[in-house]
């Protein structure tokens, strides 16, 4: 495979080991990320550092250890990670110890046959879309001869923790979980999220999924329902006990959350993140911009409205909201595949300090989360369902034609209701006569065809969704 296929997606390289992700490709991109970096941040840095970390992948620690060796060979001053952590945990150590960046080895939620590469910037958060096309617009040049830099080791959770262990009333969620009125579980999905939430609070934490395995028992490290069943049986288990319940679902990187409330109902960052703009709000007194990607649910400029705060669109991808994190003052910033960061904190989804946030309100307010939801419904007068839909193709010329499809027509009525507008800010999207809405939106690097709705029925949805279906299929 030519050293041109290399393509970085929403965040980062992603590939199969073995066959997309190689060393010797690794080896090749890493130095060249690295360069971007220094000329990008070195003025401002002054120094020539790089941070090196990994997740629990396999191989993730030896493939970090060879791009290690390789960008101080092209004259860096790298710090080695020596273990592993959450991909947010390396953002803040590229942010607060004034490096030039990270490169981190992780695959994020995919399968366990991937590796890849993410690539954060000075800033503390994922490099511009501008940034990684300038790595890949280098691939295949030899960086010139320089004398090599030094390579150096760090724990990566000690700083970190105690980042985000300022950022809550810590006393007030280890007093609730202490004294029985909050139990805590933690589905790791045997990543690196795993022993985060006992680090930080220093209490002993039910987790589940907290080994090591490759395959990720068969599934892929993604917070969605169908891989969750057993923290839903192990939270029904304990309905009996008095006090609030909650799961916490934490993806293979740990910069992406779920949660499964009291009554092993799963929630998704669409839930969750009302439950935060109340929280920040009320509880802790926030304010600033409400940042939303245009696939996160309408319940969320209903809170804007709610607290007269200024909400802001973006594309589907954590970097659009970083960007704009770094230009103006942000309360929160989220996409509806659990990606939620804070305009208190480095411009980077965190997982850790979601789950933080999201044990305070439960502590404060002694309410189950699916109740403090439901509630807020009521305050917006807004009750919609959602679900997403991944339709695999049979080849990208399918997705060619889909594509011109709906770029040479529109349509008139969706699974019989009326089209009112087409958003185009990332794909299609179809605001509906009864404020349901489809997005049609393509993987920009493999043949799949990404279908959400939001509807008033979860049966209205999938009617959507199928017809949404339907229409791909007669096309293709």
């Amino acid at each position: 495979m030519s050293a041109n296929a290399i393509k970085f997606g929403t965040d980062g390289w992603r590939g199969v080991i073995g066959a997309e992700f190689t060393f010797d490709r690794l080896l090749m991109v890493a130095p060249l990320a690295a360069a971007v970096l220094a000329d990008t941040y070195s003025a401002k840095t002054g120094n020539r550092k790089i941070i090196v970390g990994f997740d629990r992948r396999f191989m993730a620690e030896t493939f970090a250890k060879r791009m290690a060796e390789a960008v101080q060979q092209a004259g860096f001053d790298v710090i080695l990670s020596d273990t592993f952590a959450p991909t947010p945990a390396f953002s803040w150590a590229a942010h607060s110890q004034n490096a030039l960046g990270a490169l981190v080895i992780t695959a994020s939620h995919n399968p366990g046959d991937y590796l890849g590469l993410k690539v954060k910037g000075n800033f503390g958060g994922s490099v511009p879309p501008e940034m990684t096309q300038q790595i890949e617009a280098r691939l295949g040049q030899t960086l010139p001869a320089t004398q090599p830099g030094t390579l150096t080791t760090f724990d990566p959770w000690a700083s970190y923790c105690q980042e985000l262990r300022g950022k809550v009333d810590l006393a007030s969620i280890q007093q609730a979980i202490a004294s029985g009125k909050l139990s805590v579980f933690a589905d790791v999905m045997n990543g690196a999220a795993s022993t985060g939430l006992g680090r930080l609070l220093g209490l002993p934490i039910t987790e589940l999924n907290s080994k090591t395995d490759p395959l990720f028992g068969g599934g892929a490290p993604e917070p969605l329902p169908k891989y969750l069943s057993q923290l839903m049986r192990t939270i029904r288990a304990h309905g009996s006990e008095p006090g609030v319940r909650v799961g916490l679902v934490f993806d293979g990187d740990c910069d992406r959350i779920a949660a499964v409330d009291g009554s092993g109902e799963f929630l998704s960052s669409q839930i969750l993140i009302p439950i935060l703009i109340q929280h920040l709000v009320e509880r802790r007194g926030f304010t600033g911009e409400i940042i939303k990607t245009v696939s996160t649910s309408n319940l969320v400029p209903r809170m804007a409205k709610l607290y007269d705060l200024p909400i802001y669109e973006t594309p589907i991808g954590y970097k659009y909201i970083a960007d704009r994190m770094l230009d103006t003052a942000v309360l929160i910033g989220g996409e509806e595949s659990g990606g939620i960061g804070y305009g208190n904190h480095i411009p980077e989804r965190d997982a850790l300090l979601s789950a933080l946030y999201l044990l305070e309100a439960l502590a404060k307010s002694q309410q189950d989360l699916g109740d403090l939801y439901r509630q807020l419904e009521v305050k917006t007068n807004y009750n919609f369902k959602y679900d997403r839909v991944d339709l695999h193709l049979a080849n990208m010329e399918v997705r060619s034609r889909l594509m011109a499809e709906l770029e040479q027509k529109s349509f008139a009525k969706i699974a019989n209701i009326e089209v009112c507008d087409r958003n185009l800010v990332d794909g299609y999207k179809f605001n509906l006569a009864d404020n349901s809405w489809l997005l049609i939106r393509f993987s920009g690097t493999e043949p799949v065809l990404r279908l959400y709705c939001e509807a008033a029925t979860i049966e209205q949805v999938h009617a959507t969704l199928n017809w949404a279906q339907d229409w791909a299929k007669s096309v293709s």
